[in-house]
């Protein structure tokens, strides 16, 4: 299986997403499979998608095994339940150790996002790990799911995704970077059963090489982490 598999039990799969592929298919012509296509093929199963992760964002994804198991991790999601890390390097350098952004969301057509007194309630918590000359590393705790959450947020707040190809001051990819430097770290659910689960995805050798292109090769985190 082409997929690396994180961790699973009889009701779910937790995935290493990489960047670049969508969960399910697209609106244009596909030029790879979809990660749901290539685990039922793999898996020789049907998967069930539960939430999903921007096509340019890695990390770690979940998805079940049966229907009953769907049904209830997505009302754990609807109900905030689960939760979830990302690590975000953004344009910088951030002057606040944390934050919570709590701007409503709403779509604003060709597939974008953005801040509306009238969107749906929005809420995006996160904590300064490490800054740099020109930008910082985040550790991000969505508490809601709106689409291109972390993203509009952040690009709102004055420090747009690095790499971020849709939203952030042109020119874009903001900072040059080759990739959407937004990556799911980790995520801490319940199975069906009660049982209590957390599974945490390494950061990708090329979110660490991009990292080291916007000039944040010598930080920390990444000694730390190696």
């Amino acid at each position: 299986m082409g997929l690396r598999i994180l961790w699973e039990n009889e009701d779910y799969w937790a995935v290493d997403k990489p960047a670049g592929q969508e969960v399910i298919p697209g609106r244009g012509p596909a030029t790879s499979p979809c990660l749901r296509e290539e685990l039922a093929r793999a898996a020789g199963r049907t998967v069930w998608v539960v939430h999903r992760l921007d096509r340019d964002t890695s990390g770690v994804l979940v998805l079940a095994k049966n229907a009953d198991a769907h049904r209830s991790l997505s009302l754990d999601f609807e109900n905030r339940r689960v939760e979830k890390e990302y690590l975000a390097a953004v344009r910088g350098p951030m002057n606040v150790p944390a934050g919570l952004f709590r701007d409503p969301l709403r779509a604003f057509g060709s597939g974008r996002m953005g801040v509306d007194p009238d969107g749906k309630p929005s809420e995006t918590q996160f904590e300064t790990l490490e800054t740099w000359t020109t930008g910082a590393l985040l550790r991000v705790r969505p508490r809601t799911g709106r689409r291109h959450q972390i993203r509009v947020h952040l690009h709102h707040g004055g420090h747009p995704v690095l790499g971020d190809r849709l939203y952030g001051p042109p020119p874009r990819p903001v900072g040059g970077a080759p990739r959407l430097l937004l990556h799911a770290a980790r995520i801490a659910l319940r199975s069906p059963a009660g049982e209590s689960i957390a599974v945490e995805c390494p950061l990708p050798a090329d979110f660490r090489d991009a990292l080291r292109i916007v000039g944040a090769g010598e930080i920390s985190y990444l000694k730390n982490q190696s």
